[in-house]
């Protein structure tokens, strides 16, 4: 059972407990008025929280969310490109840890990935459609090349890794990366893919989002309503 439907359901159970117990007796009036002080204030509470997601007639300002659908597209957007995609981010990004504002590159991810088996058979059947494959034939043709695979992968290896340091490559990277263009084009491509997503939501779409994100704290607004509903009805009982 959730908080709302809870505290509703104790609420009206106080109204009729109230009702039920004999005048004469001393809680029966203290009882009614805090069950029906309650009750108000729970389902006024509720019914405020209902009228944000809810077009209701006649009552003005009901649905706000899905009112304000284009606006809450739009902040959605302004708060993903302004706080987490700005250029001054995507600049920050490019840039190395130490601040130089040279970019560090990793060999290790590209070495990992390199199918070396792979560019050792294509050289292997390069080499026997070449004219050197005939004379391979004479001393055991594509197994002969066997030995050479593992010495072929070490210095493919070798070659990545010195390449992927070499400053004058992290220096033409760095300055692409920094350059005001494709910084600039990096904003542009997050902008449109944002801007496509925001575009196939639906207004039900994101009134469920947000529901979903507060439907929880929005039902202690239902709890807090009764309790302080009760509180002025016993207050209200003594005087």
């Amino acid at each position: 059972m959730n908080k709302s439907l809870a505290t509703n359901l104790i609420s009206v159970a106080c109204i009729v407990v109230g009702y039920l117990i004999p005048n004469e007796n001393a809680w029966s009036h203290p009882i009614r008025e805090i069950g029906l002080y309650a009750t108000s204030g729970a389902i006024t509470n509720w019914l405020a929280i209902y009228m944000l997601f809810e077009r209701i007639p006649f009552l003005y300002g009901s649905g706000v969310i899905p009112n304000r659908f284009e606006e809450f597209k739009s902040g959605i957007q302004n708060l993903v490109m302004g706080q987490f995609f700005s250029r001054q981010n995507i600049e920050s990004f490019f840039k190395s840890q130490d601040g130089s504002g040279s970019l560090s590159i990793d060999p290790e991810p590209i070495v990992q990935s390199v199918n070396y088996d792979e560019m050792f058979e294509r050289l292997r059947t390069a080499v026997m459609e070449s004219p050197f494959g005939g004379m391979l034939g004479m001393f055991g043709g594509a197994k002969a090349l066997e030995p050479l695979r593992e010495p072929f992968r070490n210095n493919v290896e070798k070659e990545i890794r010195t390449l992927a340091n070499s400053p004058k490559l992290q220096e033409v990277i760095s300055q692409s990366a920094t350059n005001a263009d494709t910084v600039d084009a990096v904003v542009a491509k997050v902008n449109g893919i944002v801007e496509k997503r925001l575009n196939e939501l639906t207004p039900k779409m994101v009134k469920e989002i947000i529901q979903e994100m507060i439907r929880e704290h929005l039902g202690w607004l239902v709890v807090w309503g009764g309790v302080f509903g009760a509180l002025i009805g016993l207050a209200a009982s003594f005087l």
